[in-house]
């Protein structure tokens, strides 16, 4: 069964910690006062801000600072500061009775799909949603639902679409993240279950053929074959050769789906893009198309 963590309330108190790289201590501070300024209040743990090489402290220290985010009552959401790479080199150190005991949202994207991974293993919801190191800088619109979604306020999604486009209807649990992240979870204990899922991926800065490889590799796996149905937001600076694959990001994601006779619907407004719209991992959902325009609503 999946658990809810518990939605915020005014007030309540949100921790930051450095799951991969670690983010200027300058930085942190831009992205606290807007926490404060929709209502919360924010506790940073000592090592988001203190370099270790390019990580914030050494694997064992950022285990154990979400560890202490994680048994601290007060502290209702977890924020990763920033991604980058990292978070799989901490996981193990994450005390599993800990965040089944007291259930909080654990919220980032990226590299952190690691971690929402871990979470839905757990069935546990998660937040993938802009973090501290971006939040200053994305759309008013992402920020906002940002905060709406700590507090338990609709997010459903609307969006145009793709002439790539498989139209249908699906429901099930909202699962997935960054695609090469995924990919790099194959045959590990983090890789989410997909059995009547509904996938979301995300990506950026990869090569054409790096995107057939790695979905080549999932449905090979079996992983895609019990979905019900795909999500695919940002695609972004996607990479050729000077001879060209022959694809797009879009028409390869779309071939390796197609025969799964699934919805997929491209362009959610969400990933490694501006606009990144907040989304519930592990919440049950609804995607229909209707009137040209695609709908994620959540159940």
């Amino acid at each position: 069964m999946i658990r809810t963590p518990p939605f915020l309330r005014s007030g309540d108190l949100i921790g930051f910690v450095a799951t991969a790289r670690f983010l200027e201590t300058e930085r942190i501070e831009e992205a606290r006062r807007l926490f404060v300024e929709a209502g919360f209040k924010v506790q940073v743990d000592e090592y988001a801000d203190r370099p270790f090489h390019q990580f914030g402290g050494d694997d064992a220290a950022r285990s154990a600072a979400f560890n202490r985010m994680l048994e601290d009552e007060e502290i209702k959401a977890v924020f990763s500061v920033r991604g980058g790479y990292g978070s799989v080199r901490m996981v193990d150190g994450i005390d599993d009775a800990l965040l089944k005991a007291t259930p909080k949202w654990i919220c980032g994207y990226s590299d952190i799909t690691v971690l929402h991974g871990r979470a839905q293993q757990l069935n546990i919801q998660s937040l993938h949603c802009p973090m501290p190191v971006d939040l200053p800088s994305c759309s008013p619109e992402a920020r906002e639902q940002t905060f709406r979604a700590l507090i338990g306020e609709n997010i459903d999604q609307e969006w145009a679409g793709s002439e790539n486009d498989l139209i249908g209807t699906a429901e099930g649990i909202l699962k997935g993240g960054n695609l090469s992240v995924l990919y790099s979870l194959l045959g590990s204990a983090d890789l989410p279950d997909m059995q009547g899922a509904v996938l979301f991926i995300e990506e950026i800065d990869e090569y054409l053929y790096h995107i057939d490889r790695m979905l080549r590799g999932m449905s090979r796996s079996g992983l895609l074959a019990g979905l019900k149905g795909a999500v695919i937001g940002g695609l972004t600076d996607m990479n050729d050769h000077d001879r060209p694959f022959g694809w797009t990001a879009e028409q390869i994601i779309r071939d390796h789906f197609a025969p799964l006779n699934i919805p997929v619907a491209f362009g959610l407004p969400a990933g490694h893009i501006r606009d990144n719209r907040p989304l519930l991992l592990g919440g049950k959902v609804r995607l229909e198309h209707n009137g040209g325009h695609w709908k994620l609503s959540y159940h």
